[in-house]
């Protein structure tokens, strides 16, 4: 069987796509980025697509030959929007063009609440491609077809899973809103037998299904599962009250970092979950309980350091950012600039070349510290950051050596510097 994915490079399809593998299926994974999916799935044939532009005559020519399409993609936020483009009119050209090329089996990977009570931006674009792709053959006679709503998906690499972990993993536990929200997580590995078993079918099948864990539980209660799945002690929990959740929300929304979005938020106050009959159909049992689940994947401690430096990753930036723009502010006239020639003087720069050191030096601090701001290749950045820190400081030692013997720690203090730059640019590099 050969078997196209879309969003093959994301959370579910990272799992997925090893057990298609082992059951001896072709699988070609589709993305935005096929240098990243041959990276991370060496030796199989990818192709590049973008479900934001691809309409469906784009899509033909990849379906030649393809017995079951998955569609994995989705959006965190709206953006500009993307939930429109990607989830609605990408998916609809997609399951069109798989019609037309005669595609046997189409599974498309749609939310918890994507029904006619969703009422969120994600959920409706969700819900309308949902629909199209059952308008297109309701009966499943000349295309079978599945529309997967799971409840939100635990397991690592999740981008869910790592924010969850993360609240988890703060010293003082962080309730989300007043902890009583509630949810009904289904482990990736279950999803994945799923659709596993869907692609096997022999039966022609054409619904939808609601997926979810067996049970209901409270946000605390994840939270709990997740920190003791890390290893961590039992320990009160710190409230993160609703206005604070909706500004962290909105800041996500602005600047797009993290996984927090107004919708998301909203879906989560609103609740997640549901009658886990499809599952227990298809399973043969129960999804299994959360902590059994995550049992079966020991955390290590690259689960605790990466839960713990994650709510740090965007503060460590910004506090970079905030210390090169400031130096740079500085230097254009803050301090006064008979000060800065006295500095430079023991360089042997005077008259024009120390202006142009001096100001060159401080627009050059001020644009670094900008890209910084605005996320521009935080890890090129970064590595200029770390040479220019080199050269600033090979040259005070050689020349101002006293420096170093400031009261302040006026040099020595670049040590930390390129210290935290070096971090921010490990944690950055997992965006690049």
């Amino acid at each position: 069987m050969r078997v196209l994915i879309i969003g093959a490079g994301g959370f579910v399809g990272r799992h997925l796509l090893p057990n298609l593998r082992d059951e001896g299926m072709e699988i070609i994974p589709t993305g935005r980025s096929p240098d990243r999916l041959r990276r991370l799935f060496p030796g199989c044939p990818v192709q590049q697509c973008d479900l934001s532009r691809d309409r469906a005559a784009d899509w033909l020519p990849r379906l030649a030959g393809i017995d079951a399409v998955i569609n994995l993609a989705g959006l965190i936020r709206d953006g500009a929007g993307g939930f429109d483009d990607v989830h609605e009119q990408g998916a609809k050209a997609l399951f069109d063009a798989c019609l037309a090329a005669g595609v046997r089996r189409v599974i498309q990977v749609s939310a918890l609440g994507a029904d006619e009570m969703g009422t969120s931006a994600y959920h409706r674009s969700k819900k309308a491609a949902d629909d199209h792709l059952a308008s297109l053959d309701p009966e499943g006679g000349r295309m079978d077809w599945a529309v997967l709503r799971p409840s939100l998906v635990i397991g690592r690499g999740g981008a869910s899973t790592e924010m969850l972990a993360a609240l988890a993993a703060a010293p003082l536990p962080l309730r989300l809103g007043p902890g009583d929200w509630r949810v009904q997580p289904l482990h990736v590995d279950d999803l994945v037998v799923i659709i596993i078993r869907l692609l096997h079918r022999r039966e022609p099948f054409a619904g939808r299904l609601d997926l979810v864990g067996p049970e209901p539980m409270t946000t605390d209660t994840l939270t709990l599962t997740l920190r003791r799945w890390l290893g961590l002690p039992p320990a009160r929990f710190l409230p993160l009250p609703r206005p604070l959740l909706a500004l962290g929300a909105a800041l996500g929304d602005r600047f797009g970092f993290g996984p927090a979005s107004r919708d998301s938020l909203a879906m989560l106050a609103a609740g997640n979950v549901g009658d886990d009959s499809a599952v227990r159909a298809f399973l043969g049992r129960p999804a299994r309980p959360l902590a059994q689940a995550l049992a079966r994947h020991p955390a290590m401690a690259a689960d605790r350091w990466r839960a713990r430096l994650l709510p740090l990753a965007t503060p460590i930036r910004l506090l970079l950012a905030a210390i090169w723009i400031w130096t740079g502010i500085v230097s254009l006239g803050l301090y006064p600039v008979e000060g800065s020639y006295a500095l430079l003087a023991p360089l042997g720069l005077t008259g024009l070349s120390a202006t142009l050191a001096l100001y060159g030096g401080a627009l050059l601090d001020l644009g670094l510290g900008l890209a910084l701001l605005l996320r521009w290749r935080p890890v090129a950045i970064g590595a200029a950051q770390l040479a220019l820190m080199a050269v600033y400081t090979a040259l005070i030692s050689l020349y101002l050596p006293d420096l170093w013997l400031h009261p302040f720690g006026a040099i020595s203090k670049n040590l930390a510097v390129a210290g935290a730059t070096l971090a921010m640019m490990a944690m950055e590099a997992e965006h690049g």
